[in-house]
């Protein structure tokens, strides 16, 4: 553990931050998960959770947290399952 006061406080931002960062991925992969699901039996709210999907993807992009192409790669595979 540091010593220094600005060491100690920065250790404090970094957890908050990592902890941020955790909650929005999750966000984002449970959302995946359940438009998945949902195309996978036809669900009527597919729709829906695709664009549930697309907006948690595009925050966590947004957010630094995936890369834009990680990002359109992601949207990219959800519309093809969409489309089966």
């Amino acid at each position: 553990m540091p010593v220094i006061k600005s060491a100690m406080k920065r250790v404090r931002t970094s957890e908050k931050a990592a902890a941020r960062n955790r909650s929005q991925m999750s966000a984002m992969r449970t959302s995946i998960k359940a438009f998945e699901i949902a195309a996978k039996n036809n669900a009527e709210n597919a729709n829906e959770l695709l664009q549930s999907a697309y907006s948690h993807i595009d925050k966590a992009k947004s957010k630094g947290l995936i890369k834009a192409n990680n990002a359109g790669r992601k949207k990219s595979r959800l519309a093809k399952q969409l489309a089966k």
